[in-house]
């Protein structure tokens, strides 16, 4: 197989879920009924939340599932697999439930941001690419959130193909970054694939090419008079580069009546030059020229450079953004939360660890978000067991399920359900938004939370509080597991 032809995303699985499958399917446990739950333990850059991201391509995928006949000669060529097992395969597809969180939505530690009810085998072959597409997606939407809301208002786009971890991480980061805020990208295939806007100017090498800097300049203005951004630092940017921009400018949009246009900084001392850069423009009359930086940005360097007075009104983020270099690295993870028995009766399950923030919430469970009718703004999460209800007209009270005293009584609220049906019984069931759709919900989500639950440094923490039920079986479960 070569890797230009176009790959069985089924087979991208760790290979352990194919022993385990077999193993199942050997010890008749192929059709029993499991519960698996995504959630990740820790918030990127110790941040407040994260966002959802990814659900597009795990429905593309679970769709798209099935093995073919390269694929169980490969398996049986690894000595591994009963015959039997190998011609449940041939015929296998996705028969199970999934719920989820709508792509967009801010999510905390702990909480099912996806739940499969499936047969055991089903369960665990896709836990490999569920856990690959959102956590990447979710890791970089988080990202890009952050470096969207230290801009203020200004617009981001994303520029980081070339040094993105890969050919997929570079188009589909591109559309997760779109989902957390930014306006576009400088990837020409997530545009052609998903519609994330694509755009672009020049490079370095434009100028270069042409005897002058002035020449160069006065080429695009000719060739892209409703779309010239000039690149301005490739030599000197005030004493020439600036300079040089306001006269084709002046030469070649002016006379056509064009106004809008714009210079791009990628290196110097950039609060300065932006600053001495809109001096000039300001006082050649281009005032509605656009100033755009890039250069190894992210939302601390942002911010500093918004705190030191630039003027920028558009930034290129690159490879801080599509590699979220800050944090590799999203950490979801998939465990077993409950199966059923022969009866349907569901039986919790939990992980027991040491690590107190490794021990898992058991059973199939519901995850509301708490809002305050007075403010609209999201108060806490709550989670429950899959048959219970939240009853609106009562006081809820909610306890920290680490510091059980720490408790508080809400009223006046609304418990709105995160968890969406996405597949029943294998069929698609979900009403899929544009990617438009999902970037507005997501800031739409974003502006529900508190500003301090959105500081970069020390953000208050969100609670995420189990019912009481719930809580109660967590721990019959742990004095069981003793």
């Amino acid at each position: 197989m070569k890797t230009e032809e176009k790959l069985n995303m089924t087979m991208l699985c760790d290979f352990y879920e194919l022993t385990m499958g077999n193993g199942y399917f050997q010890t008749g446990f192929q059709d029993r009924i499991t519960y698996f739950d995504v959630f990740f333990r820790d918030v990127p850059d110790k941040g407040g939340f994260a966002i959802c991201a990814g659900l597009e391509q795990l429905i593309d995928y679970i769709e798209n599932l099935r093995f073919e006949e390269a694929d169980i000669q490969y398996l049986r060529g690894r000595g591994l697999f009963s015959e039997e097992f190998l011609e449940f395969l041939r015929n296998f597809r996705f028969t199970g439930d999934i719920w989820a969180v709508p792509e967009g939505t801010p999510i905390f530690p702990r909480e099912p941001i996806l739940t499969v009810r499936a047969p055991a085998i089903q369960a665990q072959l896709i836990e490999t690419f569920v856990l690959l597409t959102l956590n990447h997606q979710s890791l970089i939407a988080t990202k890009a959130n952050r470096i969207v809301r230290a801009a203020q208002g200004r617009t981001v786009l994303e520029f980081g193909s070339r040094r993105a971890q890969g050919t997929d991480a570079a188009i589909t980061g591109a559309r997760a970054a779109y989902i957390g805020g930014c306006k576009g990208t400088a990837c020409t295939i997530s545009d052609q694939l998903y519609g994330v806007p694509a755009g672009g100017t020049m490079a370095h090498a434009w100028v270069q090419m042409f005897d002058s800097q002035y020449e160069a300049f006065k080429a695009y203005c000719e060739i892209y008079p409703t779309n010239a951004t000039l690149l301005v630092d490739t030599y000197n940017t005030l004493k020439s580069g600036v300079p040089d921009a306001i006269r084709a400018f002046n030469e070649v949009l002016r006379p056509r009546g064009i106004t809008r246009c714009g210079i791009r900084l990628d290196s110097g001392d950039i609060a300065y030059l932006t600053r001495e850069a809109r001096r000039m423009l300001d006082d050649a009359g281009w005032t509605e020229c656009q100033i755009s930086a890039s250069n190894s940005l992210d939302e601390y360097l942002i911010q500093d450079l918004i705190r030191q007075g630039a003027e920028i009104g558009l930034f290129g983020v690159g490879e801080r953004m599509i590699t979220a270099r800050s944090e590799h690295v999203f950490g979801g993870v998939y465990k077993l939360a409950a199966v059923e028995d022969s009866q349907g009766n569901i039986i919790p399950k939990i992980k027991v660890s040491e690590n107190v923030g490794k021990i898992t919430n058991p059973h199939f469970k519901k995850v509301y978000r708490i809002f305050d009718n007075a403010t609209g703004k999201a108060e806490a999460d709550y989670i429950t067991v899959w048959d219970e209800t939240v009853d609106e007209s009562r006081p809820l009270e909610l306890f920290d399920p680490q510091a059980t005293w720490k408790r508080k009584i809400y009223t006046g609220f609304t418990a709105k359900p995160l968890l969406c049906p996405v597949f029943q019984n294998g069929a698609l069931v979900y009403d899929r938004p544009s990617l438009p759709e999902i970037q507005r919900y997501c800031l739409e989500q974003v502006d529900t939370l508190w500003d301090e639950v959105k500081r970069f440094e020390n953000p208050h923490t969100y609670y995420v509080d189990l019912s009481q039920k719930l809580w109660d079986i967590k721990q019959d479960l742990l004095r069981e597991k003793r």
